[in-house]
């Protein structure tokens, strides 16, 4: 916060503090505490910052209220007055359906939202505009579109309506771009090893993105002088793909198509974002739903040396039948063997493996004692050289992301003033029920010619992510003839070739060829979402790098 108030100019200062799991930890928060629930963080950031931010005129806009957006306010009004500061403080609500009059529906389809440790709506920008509009210094909101942060500020300073679905999708692709800070400017980076120097490298301490938003939607983005990182054409395109489903990205304001997005560098750090058109948003919001699982734990058992496979079977074996055996068996029980160990290794960790068990069930009891019992009496009568990382535990409980919709009309979307008055934020006028995902024209193959085994990586960058249970992945290429190739090379059936993991689940791919870019959706991949902590990776943070890292044949003309 304190980098980008003194780095250079700006208007408004956004913060995203929200992350599925986020909502479920705050939940948590708010059992124990009911006046908690907000992103404590903000608060300690605004100590040191917010004298700087009311020094230089910058308006804050966050959705750091998580589920206590009123209190989060209170808090900084507070702080504002011990540090003898006249700031005007205003909040958003609406989004949590808990608090939703019994008459409100709480479906598109009549269905009730189940008991849940938190049941947010995503609400859109235009209560942070009236905010805004309205005088406040700092807007503080709960469950927002992370777009919004970007959009609201937008809106108010035009004067955008409703209606202007070009303007508003202009500032969403912004908002997109800027919502994970530095992975647009060159964090988390496919391509990040062109950009490794000595003492003097960029990516040691990238700086932070900024948007220039015009009155006609289009932004360039860019980052204050002299900071590090990078900003070019790729690392907006990956900030793009990330976490999206399709070239319509949808939201409570606008659905913005991805398919109309052109990029352009205009100089060094500064990407021209434009020819983006909107369209009505859908008739219903997203909800978010996060709720207790259960209970997990895990063990990680160390195979050193040879024999690796038959010390996996016998230590599970062992194991699964002591489980089997006990009065309370774990209702799930997974195994995975990581093959880290190499042949005639110069070290014992790199002569060792790791076997993985993960346990749950709704008792505490049977993920903590039972396991800790039976994997610690197995240490002198297992396989030789038996270690874990680090013994069994008490169990700790894991959360369940789901994903419902309600009208838009069914939540109370309100901008609530420093002074105390509520302005009611109205729903869109117009909606448009989600059409088919566009299937636009692909470039003509190349021609055929020689090629050489190799990964994809070499021509391609990929980033990846989540969205609930499930995975994308998006895939781009820097060259009109890399997109030749690829457009026609990476089918789905290849996708599921290259990443196994994937073979029986449901893939879907979308073409962006503004961006030179394939997205992949993967269903289910994750489970029941990252609380759950279904696989390895629970956020697919890494699955775009393993895709790239796989081998395949590709023309030597592009390599």
């Amino acid at each position: 916060m304190r980098e980008m108030l003194t780095g250079g100019r700006l208007d408004v200062l956004t913060g995203d503090y929200l992350a599925e799991l986020t909502m479920l930890i705050l939940g948590r928060d708010r059992l124990k505490d009911p006046s908690a629930g907000y992103a404590r963080t903000f608060l300690r950031q605004l100590e040191e910052c917010l004298g700087l931010a009311h020094e230089r005129g910058v308006r804050i806009v966050v959705n750091a209220g998580g589920l206590n957006p009123a209190g989060l306010a209170e808090n900084v009004r507070k702080l504002a007055g011990r540090l003898g500061l006249p700031v005007r403080v205003a909040h958003v609500e609406g989004d949590d359906l808990a608090v939703l009059p019994p008459s409100r529906p709480r479906s598109s389809g009549g269905t009730p939202i189940p008991d849940s440790l938190a049941a947010h709506a995503y609400l859109g920008a235009f209560g942070i505009a009236a905010c805004l509009r309205e005088g406040a210094d700092i807007v503080v909101t709960g469950r927002v579109t992370d777009a919004a942060l970007v959009a609201g500020p937008a809106a108010a300073h035009f004067g955008w309506g409703s209606q202007d679905h070009d303007r508003l999708a202009g500032a969403v692709v912004a908002g997109h771009v800027l919502e994970c800070g530095t992975q647009a400017t060159g964090g988390n980076y496919a391509f990040f090893a062109e950009h490794m120097g000595g003492a003097g490298s960029v990516l040691r301490h990238p700086g932070f993105p900024l948007a220039e938003i015009h009155p006609d939607g289009t932004s360039v983005i860019t980052k204050h002088p002299g900071t590090g990182g990078i900003v070019d054409i790729g690392t907006v395109t990956a900030q793009l793909l990330y976490e999206t489903q399709g070239a319509r990205y949808a939201g409570p304001d606008v659905t913005a198509r991805l398919d109309t997005v052109r990029l352009t560098q205009e100089g060094p750090d500064r990407v021209r974002v434009h020819g983006v058109r909107g369209e009505a948003p859908p008739p219903t919001l997203k909800v978010g739903l996060n709720r207790l699982g259960g209970f997990r734990n895990e063990v990680t058992f160390v195979l050193t040396g040879l024999d690796i496979e038959h010390k996996a079977a016998l230590v599970r074996d062992q194991l699964e039948t002591a489980l089997y055996a006990a009065k309370s068996r774990p209702a799930e029980i997974s195994w995975t063997l990581a093959r880290t160990d190499h042949p005639d290794a110069p070290t014992e960790e790199t002569a060792s493996a790791l076997l993985r068990l993960v346990v749950r069930d709704p008792d505490q009891d049977t993920v903590g004692r039972t396991l800790s019992g039976a994997a610690v009496e197995l240490a002198l009568a297992s396989y030789p050289g038996f270690h874990v990382l680090a013994p069994p535990g008490k169990g700790a409980p894991y959360g369940i992301f789901e994903a419902e919709y309600v009208p838009q009309d069914a939540v109370d979307h309100v901008a609530v003033l420093d002074d105390g008055r509520r302005i009611p934020v109205p729903p869109p006028h117009d909606t448009l029920v989600l059409e088919e995902q566009p299937k636009p024209p692909l470039p003509d193959p190349l021609p055929p010619g020689p090629t050489r085994r190799a990964p994809l990586g070499l021509l391609a960058g990929a980033r990846s992510g989540d969205k609930g249970g499930n995975a994308n992945v998006g895939v781009w290429v820097r060259t009109d003839e890399a997109w030749r190739w690829l457009a026609h090379s990476l089918t789905v059936t290849r996708f599921r070739e290259l990443l196994p993991e994937t073979a029986d689940l449901t893939v879907v791919r979308h073409a962006l060829p503004h961006l030179r870019a394939l997205n992949f959706t993967v269903e289910g991949i994750l489970g029941e979402g990252v609380a759950a902590q279904h696989r390895f990776d629970p956020q697919a943070k890494a699955l775009g790098e393993w895709l790239r890292s796989r081998h395949l044949d590709i023309p030597e003309a592009l390599l």
